[in-house]
């Protein structure tokens, strides 16, 4: 009987080639799910890039100098004759000012607040462009070359039980996550916090973190608690789902993980 049980656990865990394995909270393979159609879409990495950028740019804000800047001076000009330039200078006063070559000019050519700076994207282009980025997910060389580090033998994406949704501590998330082989990549993603390059350090962005894996839950609102202050890990619901969460920066092959829930409503998709 012993042996009988054995082959049959073995032959519920065989998959095909386009089949994955559900997991456990154990971190073992506990049955075989089908990929949904939406997973065998071209990738097109010209199209995710231009999704994230534009993305991106319909984020910017409008900007520029303020309508007296550099313009609060008293000047007038000496004109010609006098063997000097005819810039204009302070009253009662050699020093120039107010021009944009000069100590606290205007300056020549700013930024206009005006100026609109959203881009426009095809809403088939846009949908083909997340599918694609959907569907790199499940290819581990691309996962892994983008710098992800995990389990090789997990099949991508990584489908885990719903209990997986009412974890509440971060500490029984990181003991599932070692358990499943992913918490490395989240000492990947806490390790490389970086000092940012440049004036940005100044201005509120002065660290720059490596992204992590990518949590789909069916409720972000209610579940989810345990994996919210994990390093570099983002939580969505696959209502949530776009190009930039699936390949932040335009890169293709994010590490993502879904629960059963989640994962089945990507059928309707």
């Amino acid at each position: 009987m012993a042996e009988k049980k054995a082959k049959a656990k073995k032959t519920r865990k065989k998959r095909g080639p386009n089949q994955i394995y559900l997991y456990s909270l154990k971190g073992k393979a506990s049955s075989v799910l089908d990929l949904p159609y939406v997973f065998f879409e071209d990738i097109r990495t010209d199209l995710v890039r231009r999704a994230v950028l534009v993305a991106r740019a319909n984020r910017r804000q409008s900007y520029g100098p303020g309508k007296g800047a550099g313009m609060r001076h008293a000047v007038s000009t000496w004109g010609k004759g006098r063997g000097v330039a005819r810039v204009q200078r302070l009253t009662d006063s050699r020093r120039g000012a107010q021009s944009p070559g000069t100590v606290g000019g205007r300056k020549a050519h700013p930024p206009r607040p005006w100026k609109d700076w959203s881009l426009k994207m095809n809403r088939k282009e846009r949908m083909k462009a997340r599918n694609s980025a959907l569907s790199a997910i499940r290819n581990s060389e691309i996962v892994s070359n983008r710098g992800h580090r995990f389990n090789k033998k997990l099949t991508l994406p990584v489908v885990i039980e719903d209990d997986v949704e009412n974890l509440e501590k971060t500490q029984e998330a990181v003991d599932f996550l070692q358990k499943l082989g992913v918490y490395e990549d989240i000492e990947r993603a806490r390790d490389g916090k970086k000092v940012r390059a440049g004036r940005g350090k100044m201005r509120g962005r002065r660290y720059k973190s490596p992204k992590s894996f990518l949590f789909v839950i069916s409720d972000t609102f209610a579940r989810g608690k345990a994996f919210r202050n994990l390093p570099g890990v983002d939580i969505v619901s696959p209502e949530g789902l776009n190009t930039e969460v699936l390949a932040p920066g335009g890169d293709i092959g994010r590490l993502t993980l879904f629960s059963a829930k989640a994962f089945e409503e990507l059928r309707e998709w």
